[in-house]
């Protein structure tokens, strides 16, 4: 049931910043997909190179964070 809620709490903020956390890494980028299971976080590299595009499980998340920009 959580889940369910998760899923759609992280749809309604696709297109934005955010910070993920699992048990062993932290992925910065831009929340671009949201699944029932899936979310699709795109690390945008600055300079030269590709982004790298990152699927994570919403089952591995252990927390997740919209940074605020500053002003």
């Amino acid at each position: 049931m959580f889940q369910d809620t998760f899923a759609e709490e992280l749809a309604r903020r696709v297109g934005s910043m955010v910070e993920v956390a699992t048990d062993d890494n932290l992925i910065e980028g831009v929340l671009s997909t949201v699944t029932d299971e899936l979310i699709l976080v795109i690390n945008i590299t600055s300079g030269y190179g590709q982004n790298t595009n990152i699927y994570i499980s919403l089952d591995a998340i252990s927390f997740v964070r919209f940074p605020v920009a500053a002003a």
